[in-house]
């Protein structure tokens, strides 16, 4: 990693925040990175705030790179594939955040065989993401370590021998920090709701569920027993359990989770098909 070069294609918030984690997490210099991205703005941000080289030409991340990073909109790939084409390095490891986007799909497009995809989550924005990954077969394993250890700077990072776990990845820990902010939001709103100074109601709720994700994984219990734990027979929190309950709570959770999970792989299916 001490001579690794990465080109980031995209400079937006997920590429934004590999590029910082990579820097706090000296993983790699300023020297090392290389930003490209349609606004120049945004080149401007980067290059003052990080002090690397950010160009608006997207060739520019493949200059004398070793990896690079797809941080586009799905939307833009096909476009943005046109002016890579030809120009990748046979040992150039592309590293995709691009959502609902198959390795099939960049392969072919980008007429290269050496791609990963991967599914972070906005967490890794603070280094407290996870990123769920996968590889062609011809990414060999130097390229594979590396891979880990660029994903470290954002959090854990996880490797998946099956691609199919990434779309079910995308609809679970890529969408779920939004599922989060939803009950965070709720849950202020009802502490407000009851008399709860405002700013009060945030901090309650903020450290409640941060403290609960903590004690879960700090204890390795199961959510279940350390619900029981706070759960008193007739007592105010089998009140509120009930009601979360009769309105279909969890049932609630999984529909959310299924969608996304049906809309990643309908971002992957080629427009037109069924």
């Amino acid at each position: 990693m001490d001579s690794l070069r990465l080109g980031f294609i995209g400079g937006g918030v997920m590429g934004e925040a590999m590029i910082r984690g990579l820097l706090e997490h000296h993983v790699c210099t300023p020297d090392r990175l290389v930003a490209a991205d349609i606004n120049e703005g945004r080149c401007r941000h980067l290059a003052l705030t990080y002090g690397i080289h950010a160009y608006p030409l997207n060739r520019a991340a493949l200059d004398g790179t070793d990896v690079v990073v797809m941080a586009v909109k799905p939307q833009n790939l096909r476009e943005v594939a046109s002016e890579l084409r030809g120009y990748l390095g046979p040992q150039q490891l592309v590293l995709s955040i691009i959502a609902g986007t198959a390795t099939t799909t960049l392969v072919q497009e980008l007429d290269h065989p050496l791609v990963v995809r991967v599914m972070p989550n906005t967490p890794g924005q603070i280094g407290r993401g996870i990123s769920v990954w996968t590889a062609t077969a011809a990414v060999n394993e130097r390229q594979r370590q590396a891979t880990q250890t660029v994903l470290a700077a954002l959090g854990e990072a996880v490797f998946v021998p099956d691609e199919k776990y990434i779309d079910m990845a995308t609809a679970l820990s890529g969408s779920g920090p939004a599922y989060v902010f939803l009950f965070l939001e709720a849950l202020i709103d009802a502490g407000v709701h009851i008399g709860i100074p405002r700013d009060l109601a945030v901090r309650l709720s903020l450290q409640t569920v941060l403290g609960s994700a903590e004690l879960a994984q700090a204890t390795g219990r199961h959510p279940a027993e350390l619900r029981n734990m706070v759960t008193s027979p007739g007592g105010t929190t089998t009140e509120g359990l009930f009601k979360l309950e009769a309105a279909g709570f969890r049932a609630l959770i999984t529909q959310a989770v299924v969608a996304a999970f049906e809309k990643s792989l309908a971002l992957g299916r080629p427009k037109g098909s069924e």
